[in-house]
Formats: structure tokens, sequence, C-alpha cells
């Protein structure tokens, strides 16, 4: 088969090579091109003669995979997938595959980090300290003894619970089904309302998909304490961004850590959450450790060799 990585995965190029060598000494035909393109007729030239495409988190999109003759196999080097054009694959008979899993440990640890950045100050206390007009110190908050609630339960949402829990804090979570896990992490599960009502820190972990895009309008955000923050390392549209940034320039709710957005960094100017107070914007970075990137290549070539012997793994969308 002919194999084609479209871009690089964050991994040195020799690493690359060498998880591609074992296909390539089965006899299969492996492409590499290490610089990211987002050009439409650029990617169908990398693709066309592929039967199977890996990409990360570069948009695929229909114009190009509706030209597509040989391909079968769509790999994606990332754990959501709403970058490829998923009809345009059904309509072609192309299957779609992830790497879910990969950076579980990494998103956690940013909501973590982006809540602790909230309550304790950090990023505020280190620009004011280098001030000569110098404001601080800063009172904060602790973790402990607060209520987190968990929207959606997940790999990354129990992962996130189990380290708000070794901060002492009481987990509370919403789920369209119960899993054991999260019973036995001591997770009480309850309707959204409730959870936005009752909850100190909202962490949000769901698929973006149509029952979950704007699933937090401002109807349920303003259900939030005014003293609440809300932490969002799942995908953008989940949140209405406009209204959750009214709700925070009003003091409805205290602060909000945010790594998604509505479209990829660079921000447009005029974007709303770039004028919410008491917010913290990172670059969608949630996935971006060393520790990550290094397992998705190699969840990513489990997926091709998975595929080739015909007990393809991680499919999230059949053919």
């Amino acid at each position: 088969m002919k194999i084609a990585l479209l871009e690089p995965l964050r991994v040195p190029e020799s690493r690359i090579h060498e998880l591609a060598q074992p296909l390539i000494d089965d006899g299969h035909q492996f492409t590499y091109y290490p610089e990211k393109t987002t050009d439409p007729n650029e990617l169908y030239e990398r693709s066309k003669d592929a039967d199977i495409v890996m990409i990360a988190n570069n948009p695929f999109p229909a114009k190009v995979i509706e030209k597509l003759e040989k391909t079968k196999f769509i790999n994606v080097a990332f754990t959501g997938f709403d970058h490829v054009d998923s009809k345009a694959c059904k309509d072609k008979g192309i299957a779609i595959a992830n790497a879910s899993g990969y950076a579980t440990t990494a998103v956690a640890e940013l909501a973590l980090g982006l809540t602790l950045d909230l309550f304790r100050a950090i990023c505020t206390g280190n620009n004011d300290i280098r001030k000569v007009d110098f404001q601080g110190p800063f009172q904060g908050r602790e973790i402990n003894g607060k209520t987190v609630g968990i929207v959606g339960t997940g790999h990354i949402g129990l992962e996130t619970a189990k380290l708000f829990k070794a901060f002492g804090a009481k987990i509370i979570g919403y789920n369209r089904s119960e899993k054991q896990e999260a019973k036995d992490l001591g997770i009480e599960l309850v309707d959204l309302d409730e959870l936005l009502s009752q909850s100190d820190i909202v962490s949000v972990h769901l698929p973006l998909n149509g029952e979950t895009k704007h699933l937090l309008n401002k109807e349920k955000l303003s259900l939030m304490k005014e003293s609440a923050v809300i932490i969002n390392v799942a995908r953008g549209p989940i949140i209405d961004n406009a209204a959750l940034t009214d709700l925070l320039n009003k003091g409805k709710i205290a602060g909000a850590g945010i790594d998604v957005f509505d479209g990829e960094p660079p921000l447009p100017a005029d974007y709303r959450l770039l004028t919410a107070k008491n917010a913290i914007l990172t670059p969608h970075v949630g996935f971006l450790s060393d520790e990550a990137m290094a397992l998705r290549a190699e969840i990513a070539f489990e997926n091709t060799r998975a595929f080739i012997e015909g007990h393809p793994k991680n499919i999230v969308q059949e053919a």
C-alpha cells in the first residue's frame, strides 16, 4: 500500500522514519512531508496516490476528499477529527481513525494549571511584580474543599477529576451514560443544570458535534455562581464564547481558562474573548507536551499497521 504522512507530528524526523521502517520492510511505500500546508491543491497532490493518508490537526476539506480515488483510510493523529469532512469521507467510502488517548494526561494537567492560575493569580502576579507601580499582592483561593463539575466523563474528564480529587475537591459530573470508573472515583453524576449551579469550578471535556455545539449557551452559563470559574480544554464552540465574554465582563462569572476557540489561533483582532475580564487564554496547547507527541506518533503508526493487517483500531467513522 501507499502511505502518505502529510504533515509533521512534532517528533524528530528520525523517529518518523524509525516508526515507518517496519512498513517499508513489508513492501509498503511511505512518503513523508515535513512541512505543513493548508493549500487544498497541494493537499490533493500529496494524497492523490495514497491508500492511507495520515494527518494531524491540519484541516482536510471536502474539496480534497471528493477528488480522492485510491484512499481507503484517513488516519488522524489527533483526538478530535472535526477538521476532516466526515460526510465527504462517508460518500467516498473512506474510514477515519483517531489517536484517542495520546494527550489525556497533558490536557488534564493544563485544565488544572489554568484553574491554579485563576485561583492564585500566577500570571497576574508575575506581570505585576515587574512593574514600577506594583499593585499586589493578590489574595487567592484554594481548590481544596471546592466542588468541581466535570462536563463529560470520558478519559480526559476522568483524568482531570483524579487531579482535582488529589487537591481535595469534591467531584460531580455530567455525562449521557454512567461509567464504572466514574463511580469508582466517587463522582456523583447530576444533570447539567445542577452541575453548573453547584460547581465552583466547571471543567469541559466533551467532543464537538451537533448536540454539543453551544451546549453551554447564555442560559446555561447564567446558572453558574458568580464566584465560579470555567475551564475549556475540549472544543471551543461547545461554549457560546460571546455570551461567556458578556458574563465575565458583567462579573456574573468570576473567571475562565480557555485553550480552545471557535477557530484555530491566531485569533482575529475582534474575537470577543480577547476583551473578557479575568480570562486566561492559551493558544490550543492542551495536547502539546513532549510525552504526548511521542505517544501520538506511536498510536498513529499502530493505527496504520492495524488497518493494513485487517483489524483496524480507533475507528471513529466506518467507511
